[in-house]
Order: structure tokens, then sequence, then C-alpha cells
């Protein structure tokens, strides 16, 4: 049987006078049908957007060691959170800030016994703890519970975990690297815990500056220490962009300091 020269094809099916777009249309179409799911025409897979690791399988080596944080001390914090952020409660939930400081004394005892005192500060209880320590060789030690707010940072306890080292500077943390390498893995498991962006990974000195500062007792409003200056936390920030961008975790957008007016 022949075919109807007008009906552009024939009995068997083959294609007759199709333009050439339409041509090359047709032959895209069989191409991709050929391709598995989710396959471009190279045959490149298509992964989707990027997802941040798992939290856990970033977490370093942590050594419990409590200090004592009973219901007297839980009730002792809840009040001071009352009196300098306006809330009544001792848990530390959603963290949004990570507080680098120094210890400014040599050993990891003195430090451990200093917070495990709950001695009077600034003439107000309770006293001064920090979630971490981390001793000169690298050994990170918890001390206090995430979930549980530590007195580490005027303005910023009642969204920061706050990470102690054991040394008396910034620089000299800086060239000791066990200590420096568990500091940074330690802040990139807790940025990615909660994430927290890396310009809110901050020196005790850039506290006033940061978006998240707050402190209802006028006279303390512009209270801070020198520790962890912003010139050494800049070192510190790009050791740890590197770690993260590495590690897959998000970094969030480059830094809008807040002008404290102090």
């Amino acid at each position: 049987m022949k075919s109807d020269p007008s009906s552009g094809a024939g009995a068997s099916g083959s294609i007759g006078h199709v333009p050439r777009p339409v041509r090359a249309l047709i032959a895209l179409t069989c191409v991709l049908a050929l391709l598995g799911p989710g396959e471009g025409i190279a045959g490149a897979r298509d992964l989707g957007p990027a997802r941040a690791p798992d939290p856990g399988s970033l977490e370093p080596s942590i050594v419990w060691k409590k200090i004592p944080f009973g219901p007297k001390r839980r009730q002792q914090t809840a009040a001071y959170s009352k009196r300098h952020y306006g809330e009544r409660t001792w848990e530390l939930s959603d963290p949004r800030v990570v507080v680098e400081h120094y210890t400014d004394g040599t050993s990891f005892d003195s430090a451990w016994n200093y917070f495990a005192a709950n001695v009077r500060h600034l003439g107000e209880m309770p006293g001064v703890c920090s979630h971490f320590v981390i001793d000169t060789d690298g050994t990170i030690y918890q001390l206090v519970n995430l979930a549980v707010r530590c007195r580490h940072t005027i303005g910023l306890n009642w969204t920061a975990v706050g990470i102690e080292m054991v040394g008396t500077s910034d620089r000299q943390i800086l060239h000791r690297k066990p200590q420096l390498r568990a500091a940074l893995h330690l802040s990139l498991w807790l940025m990615a815990r909660y994430g927290i962006e890396l310009r809110n990974v901050i020196g005790h000195a850039e506290s006033l500056t940061s978006p998240y500062h707050r402190e209802r007792y006028e006279e303390w409003r512009c209270m801070t220490h020198s520790d962890w200056l912003h010139a050494d936390m800049k070192i510190f920030r790009r050791k740890l962009k590197r770690l993260a961008v590495r590690n897959e975790v998000p970094i969030g957008p480059p830094p809008e300091p807040v002008d404290p007016n102090c």
C-alpha cells in the first residue's frame, strides 16, 4: 500500500516532510526519554540543593565534668535573667551566639573550681560559669548542660553558649595548635547543631556589637571584657570558615556589627 503524500507519514510510521525545528524537538524528546530520572542531557545527576551535614557527625570528643547546678543555682539564674533580660527562666533555648573566652589562668582545675564555687560576681548571684572549658592539650570539658543558661557574657547570657580556653591571652591560644583545633571543631559543631551563623561566633570583647546584646541595667549596658579581641577573632573566624566550608556547614551572611553607642 502506498502512502498518501498529503498525510506526512506512511503506514510504517516513517516521518515525511517535517520542518527542521520540529524534527530537532522530536529528537530531543527521545533523548530525554532515554535518560534516567534526575539526569541532564550529559547524564549528570541533579543532586538538588546542598544539605547541611548531620551535626552528630561533627561532634568532637567531649569529657563531662559537671559543676554543681542544682535548684538553688537555677533559681538564682532565673532571677538574674528577670533582672537583666526581663524574663524569669534559667533555660537556654535555641541559642544564637557562641562566645569565645580565655580563663586568664594556667590550669583547667582552677577554672573548674571557680565556676563550681558559685561565688557572687559584681554583687549578684549566681556566680559566673561557662558551658565548656578547653584545656591546653585540647581536651574539651563540658561543665553545664546546653539547655541551661550560664553567666559568662553580660547582655548575651540569654542566648549564648560560652566556651572558655585555659590561657592568658588570645595570641597564646592561637599558637597552641591542639587547643585551637579543639575550639574550632567545638564551635563548628555548635554552629551545625543550632544553625548559628559564623558572624555570631564572637569574642567576649565583641559582645557590645552583637545584634543579640541586650541589657536592662544601664550601668552594665556598656560593660565587656578584653578577651578575644576583634583582630584575633578575625583570624579565628577565618579558620572556622574554612572548616565550615570543608564540612558543608552553612556560614550565613557577612557580619553587620551594631553600634552600641557606648
